[in-house]
C-alpha cells in the first residue's frame, strides 16, 4: 500500500483476533494501538462458561506462544488437544499475551471506537483518488468519565466481531412488533443457566427461539437444570421445517460440536425431558406481561401463543456497519461482510467451516485504502469462522501492509 515505511495502525476490538493483530504489527516493529470497549477477551468474557468447538491447537498461533514463553518459560499452556471454556482461552492465552512486554501499553481498554472517518474527505469524495489514501483516518474515541477525542491512523483493523450486536426476532429479521420495548428483558446472548444466572431459570417457563448452536447450548442446559430443578419447563422454537433443530455433519471431526448435535436433536425429537420443540414457527408479537412474556405467534400455519417467564433470543448476530459508515466500504448486500471476501466465501457455500481455507490477502481489501476488516466480524452474518481463519488473515493483511508478499511470523519458530 502507498503509505509511509512505518504506518500507525489502530485495531479496533480486544479479542482473539485484535490482540493477534496488535501482537504481529509489533513483532515487525510497526507503531500499534489497540482499542478495547471492554476488556481484552470481553466477548469471550460473555460467553465464558462455553466451551469452544475446537482445540486448544487451532485457537493459538506460534508467534503468540513464543511472545509469552520468550518471558516466561514455564507458562503452562493447555494440552493441543483440550477443548477449553471461553474463560479458560482467556486466562491460559489472551491475558498472559496482553501482559507480555510487546503488547505493554499497546492495548487500550475501556475506550470505545464510536466511529472512523477520514481527514478531509465525506464518504461520497473522491472514490478512487489516491489523494484519499495520503490521508489519515479519524477516530472518534470515548473513554469513562473522559470527554470524547479524536485520534488519527494511517491503517486501521476492524476486528470489533458481532457477538455484541443481535439480531431481531421478527418475520423478515426485523423487530417483532414489541420486541424494542421488552429488549433489555430479553437474553439475546448465551446466559450461564447452569452457573450465576441458575436462579434467573430454575423452575421458570422459558422460551428458546433459534436454530444453531446457541441455541441448541442453551437448551441442553436448561434440560440439565430440569433434572435436578424439574419445575424448569422448556418451549423450543424454529423458523425452518426441519423436524430436528441442527443438522449433523457426517464424521464431524470436531467432537465437542457434534456432541452438541447429536444432544440437542435427542431432546427435540424423542419428547424426553421438560422440553418441547416446535419448528415452522414464526414470531408475530410480543407483550412484556409483568416480569414475564406473551409471546405471539404463527406456528404450523396456525396462530398460537406461549405464556413463559423468561425468552431466550439466539438467533444470530450481525456485525456494526454503522462504524464505517463515512468510509468506502464495499459490503456484501446478503451478508453484510466485505464483498470481495464475500465472493470468495460463496464457492465454499454449504461447506464445513473446517474446509474453508484462507481466501488470500486480495480478499482483504477495500476501495478505502488501509481500512480491513479481520475475524469474525468480515465473515458478516456468516457464522462458519474459525479463529484459525482469522489468524491467517492477520498474516495477509500485513503482507499487504508491508508490501511484502512472504511475510509469515507463524513459519516454524
Amino acid at each position: 500500500m502507498a503509505k509511509t515505511d512505518a504506518p500507525r495502525s489502530a485495531i479496533l476490538g480486544g479479542g482473539p483476533i485484535g490482540l493477534e493483530a496488535a501482537l504481529y504489527a509489533r513483532a515487525l516493529n510497526l507503531h500499534a494501538t489497540l482499542y478495547e470497549r471492554g476488556r481484552a477477551g470481553e466477548h469471550l468474557y460473555r460467553w465464558g462458561h462455553v466451551r469452544l468447538f475446537s482445540p486448544f491447537s487451532m485457537n493459538a498461533t506460534p508467534l503468540g506462544r513464543a511472545t509469552i514463553q520468550a518471558e516466561k518459560a514455564d507458562h503452562p499452556f493447555p494440552g493441543e488437544n483440550e477443548y477449553l471454556t471461553g474463560r479458560q482461552h482467556v486466562t491460559a492465552y489472551l491475558e498472559p499475551l496482553v501482559r507480555t512486554s510487546l503488547l505493554r501499553g499497546v492495548v487500550k481498554t475501556d475506550t470505545q471506537v464510536l466511529q472512523v472517518g477520514r481527514r478531509g474527505f465525506l464518504k461520497e469524495e473522491g472514490p478512487g483518488d489516491s489523494k484519499r489514501a495520503q490521508q489519515p483516518f479519524r477516530l472518534l474515541l470515548r473513554e469513562a468519565k473522559k470527554p470524547e477525542r479524536t485520534e488519527e491512523a494511517d491503517v486501521v483493523l476492524d476486528c470489533t466481531g458481532t457477538y455484541g450486536q443481535h439480531r431481531w426476532l421478527g418475520d423478515g429479521g426485523i423487530p417483532a412488533a414489541g420486541e424494542l420495548a421488552g429488549e433489555q428483558q430479553i437474553a439475546y446472548g448465551l446466559d450461564d443457566i447452569l452457573g450465576e444466572r441458575r436462579s434467573a431459570y430454575a423452575g421458570k417457563n422459558v422460551l428458546i427461539i433459534g436454530s444453531g448452536y446457541s441455541a441448541a447450548t442453551s437448551a441442553c442446559n436448561l434440560v440439565s437444570l430440569a433434572e435436578s430443578d424439574p419445575g424448569t419447563w422448556v418451549v423450543w422454537l424454529v423458523r425452518g421445517p426441519a423436524t430436528q433443530p441442527l443438522k449433523r455433519i457426517a464424521c464431524d471431526p470436531l467432537r465437542e460440536r457434534d456432541r452438541l448435535a447429536m444432544r440437542a436433536n435427542n431432546l427435540a425429537t424423542r419428547a424426553e425431558g421438560n422440553i418441547e420443540f416446535h419448528n415452522q414457527t414464526v414470531i408475530e408479537s410480543i407483550e412484556t406481561a409483568g416480569p414475564g412474556f406473551r409471546v405471539h405467534t404463527r406456528s404450523g400455519g396456525k396462530p398460537r401463543i406461549w405464556e413463559v417467564e423468561r425468552l431466550i433470543a439466539n438467533v444470530g448476530y450481525s456485525p456494526d456497519t454503522g462504524l464505517y459508515r463515512e468510509l468506502q466500504v464495499h459490503e456484501c448486500y446478503a451478508s453484510l461482510g466485505p464483498m470481495n471476501l464475500a465472493a470468495a466465501l460463496l464457492k465454499h457455500a454449504g461447506g464445513d467451516c473446517l474446509s474453508i481455507p484462507s481466501q488470500g490477502a486480495e480478499t482483504l481489501r477495500n476501495p478505502e485504502p488501509g481500512f480491513f476488516i479481520l475475524g469474525a466480524k468480515s465473515y458478516g452474518r456468516n457464522s462458519r469462522f474459525l479463529l484459525r481463519t482469522g489468524f491467517e488473515q492477520v498474516r495477509d493483511v500485513f503482507k499487504l501492509i508491508t508490501g511484502k508478499a512472504d511475510l509469515d511470523l507463524y513459519k516454524k519458530r
